[in-house]
């Protein structure tokens, strides 16, 4: 090992990870930013959720979902192993606790694609790791466009997402950050931005305090 690896390994600081939660309505760009995120920054895994919605063509068990049935996810809620779940029209959706605390022990973030529900019930039990950014559009008109430009739902669809918009955005209040999502390249140099800090943070650098007793010794 040379000077500068062994100087460098030194000043390494064990770290405690973090919960980075991305919330925004529909087509507002929090998909994409998301993606984005995860492709360049390796110290940061997506939270694969558990869910009791058949698996569709293509979707992979444990990496696109962990796909149980009901009776089992019932189990999982009764006994506190869901960190947050929610259900959305037939299909219930969570958060699996001791995969995502493993994660943290080991100083990897988690990144979590959810709602303020999901956001509020993490909040309520990892209060202390948790960062919270939402995701809004620059106006209705451009989200209203965002949705009919993916053609991926009807007329109807779109309007049921514009009415589930106004709930959504509603909640922007209860988070730490708001990004206004003019140009994505931005928005995610904004989420890369607030990811440095919050890792920098004095509480989430676990080996700061022996670091610096150390150094105090060779003074």
């Amino acid at each position: 090992m040379s000077e500068q690896e062994t100087h460098k390994d030194q000043g390494k600081i064990e770290r405690r990870g973090l919960l980075l939660v991305l919330s925004s309505p529909s087509g507002a760009g929090k998909t994409t930013i998301a993606r984005h995120l995860l492709e360049s920054d390796p110290g940061i895994s997506l939270s694969v959720s558990v869910t009791t919605r058949v698996a569709r063509p293509g979707e992979v068990d444990g990496v696109d979902y962990r796909f149980v049935d009901r009776q089992q996810f019932e189990a999982m809620r009764l006994n506190g192993e869901l960190l947050e779940w929610a259900q959305v029209y037939d299909n219930c959706y969570g958060t699996l606790r001791a995969p995502v605390e493993a994660m943290l022990a080991r100083g990897q973030d988690v990144l979590f694609d959810i709602d303020w529900q999901g956001a509020q019930q993490l909040g309520e039990k990892m209060a202390r790791d948790l960062v919270r950014v939402f995701i809004l559009p620059p106006s209705v008109q451009v989200l209203e466009e965002r949705l009919k430009r993916r053609n991926q739902d009807s007329l109807d669809t779109v309007a049921r997402r514009m009415s589930e918009a106004a709930f959504q955005i509603s909640h922007w209040a209860e988070y730490d950050y708001v990004i206004v999502n003019t140009d994505v390249s931005q928005s995610l140099s904004s989420v890369r931005s607030i990811l440095h800090a919050e890792r920098m943070k004095r509480e989430r650098q676990l080996g700061l305090s022996s670091f610096v007793r150390s150094m105090q010794k060779e003074l």
